[in-house]
């Protein structure tokens, strides 16, 4: 199945090079209010915050618009500028509460574990560890926040809910799904961010939520089936067929095929 999603993501890439560059693109320009406007106002600290905070939760809306528009893409489909600004006006709230969230995380990071970790005795050190911990396992299950968002359910606590509930069930392939897009952040960089970038990392996540509920919908038609193995070659007989096999010569001059 990973093997599979990695080779659906890639092609799907691809085929959507301009629409994904193009997304990143938006939000590199989105990030730039965050990163260098408070450097500008160091002389007015309070604002700078404000700046900040604002910044943080407009780049968080601009990436659950963008998750609601790579769907389509996970979906064998595409979409157009329309269809982002519409998707945009539809998610604006979750991504406020995601940048809030995200936010005081970062204040947790930045504040309250090094606090505990001054006070140099095993409570405060027992403090940080549980909080180090659990921001671990908030990463790896809020990643699929907006993936949830657009494939299962649009109310922030149910969101939330069934992000630990993938985790807990999954726990290797959200582990993989995490480190797979350090890699591809990490491709990002050579290539500014356009490509694959954060919508890249946004529809992997979204393909990766795809394909494992499909493993859901096998399990309630065989409810007495062994959930260790899951006949992934069976279940991905469709998606195999409609994603298809290409040749290095079809990805480079797809028009003489």
């Amino acid at each position: 199945m990973l093997g599979f999603l990695i080779k659906k993501n890639f092609f799907d890439l691809w085929d959507n090079l301009f629409r994904v560059a193009l997304l990143n693109l938006g939000f590199i320009a989105s990030l730039a209010i965050p990163v260098f406007i408070p450097s500008l106002l160091a002389a007015a600290p309070v604002l700078g915050m404000a700046v900040l905070f604002v910044g943080i939760l407009w780049c968080f809306v601009y990436l659950a618009a963008a998750a609601l528009s790579v769907k389509t893409l996970s979906d064998y489909g595409a979409f157009g500028f329309g269809d982002f600004f519409s998707n945009l006006k539809t998610v604006w709230p979750l991504g406020l509460m995601a940048g809030v969230l995200v936010f005081l995380c970062y204040l947790l990071i930045t504040m309250v574990i090094p606090f505990y970790l001054q006070m140099n005795s095993m409570v405060g050190l027992l403090l940080a560890a549980v909080i180090f911990w659990t921001l671990v396992v908030g990463a790896l299950s809020l990643q699929f926040f907006f993936a949830v968002r657009a494939r299962l359910d649009t109310k922030l606590s149910k969101i939330i809910k069934k992000c630990f509930i993938i985790f807990f069930d999954n726990p290797g392939f959200c582990l993989f799904t995490f480190i797979h897009n350090l890699v591809m952040l990490a491709i990002s960089l050579f290539l500014a961010f356009l490509f694959p970038g954060p919508a890249g990392m946004l529809l992997f996540l979204d393909e990766g939520l795809r394909l494992r509920l499909l493993k859901y919908d096998w399990l309630e038609v065989n409810p007495e089936a062994d959930r260790r193995k899951i006949p992934w070659d069976a279940i991905l007989i469709d998606e195999r067929e409609r994603t298809g096999t290409r040749s290095l010569k079809s990805f480079i001059f797809p028009w003489k095929d």
